[in-house]
């Protein structure tokens, strides 16, 4: 079913974001993650794309496959391009689609050093301009709360997620935050400026000190005040921070649906026992 399909059902969304594991033994136990996840019934679950020639591409081609056809949920493949060029892409998406894979999530990727552009596509946008008129997926697109870290300013930024979705994006999944004003600004800002698509937010529980402080410092999310706190009151208590991580998460979620958002997307960093939890949490208003 394309994403399409499933924002025009009558229900709040849920969906959940995971990564193909690197080790072996870890991809070897995917299956374990899988049925957690799987059990909590997500409408789908997208699944994280290597870049610069990364096995793991094939390993995000396979876990999708997996997920439809063992699990009978709709897999969403993540696709990036700034280290590719259309030949690379054509291929991706022949591979996408004759595992029977609907939707995509079009990114440009991360800068890596590892895997330097190739010059040809340099924006999301591009890419989905490209892939647009030569395929049949469902392509969904990324928003950003607080910005982009690479862009001038919110109006900029603005400006580019109306040509992403002028390109042919049609569902919007949004990076981390902790601090929902910054969603619900933008979703204000969109409408505003003409973005009709549906706008799912996408919130990381934080279970881990470390894990809040590469967060941070990866896409530049704030960290409002009260999260500060949680982080001086339990920064030194493993099991306490994650209780509080959790709770967070829990609230951030309960105001974001009860606010009127469509859906709810989880970045799961593969910890089903965590993302369950969570589903606990909210399971009497989703």
């Amino acid at each position: 079913m394309k994403l399409t399909d499933i924002y025009k059902q009558d229900k709040t969304i849920l969906s959940f974001e995971i990564f193909p594991p690197k080790a072996q033994e870890e991809l070897d136990n995917i299956d374990e993650t899988l049925e957690m996840l799987c059990d909590l019934k997500p409408d789908y679950i997208s699944v994280t794309f290597g870049a610069g020639g990364s096995s793991n591409n094939n390993k995000t081609i396979a876990i999708c496959n997996k997920i439809k056809e063992k699990y009978h949920t709709e897999p969403v493949a993540h696709l990036t391009c700034l280290s590719y060029d259309k030949p690379e892409i054509d291929e991706f998406c022949k591979e996408l689609e004759a595992a029977g894979i609907e939707n995509i999530l079009a990114l440009r990727g991360d800068v890596n050093p590892n895997a330097p552009s190739k010059g040809v596509f340099n924006y999301a946008s591009e890419l989905i301009e490209y892939i647009r008129p030569k395929t049949n997926f469902c392509i969904a697109g990324a928003c950003y709360p607080e910005c982009h870290t690479e862009s001038p300013d919110k109006v900029a930024d603005m400006r580019n997620l109306k040509h992403k979705v002028d390109a042919g994006a049609e569902v919007l999944l949004s990076q981390l935050f902790f601090d929902n004003k910054y969603f619900f600004d933008m979703v204000e800002s969109a409408r505003i400026a003409g973005i009709d698509v549906p706008i799912t937010p996408g919130i990381m529980p934080c279970l881990t000190v470390k894990s809040i402080q590469r967060m941070v410092s990866t896409c530049g999310a704030t960290l409002p005040l009260n999260f500060q706190r949680i982080i001086e009151r339990y920064g030194e208590k493993p099991e306490a921070f994650l209780d509080a991580g959790l709770a967070y998460a829990i609230s951030q979620i309960i105001d974001l649906l009860t606010t009127g958002c469509d859906g709810i997307h989880l970045y799961t960093m593969n910890r089903p026992s965590a993302v369950k939890r969570i589903c606990d949490g909210i399971k009497n208003i989703i």
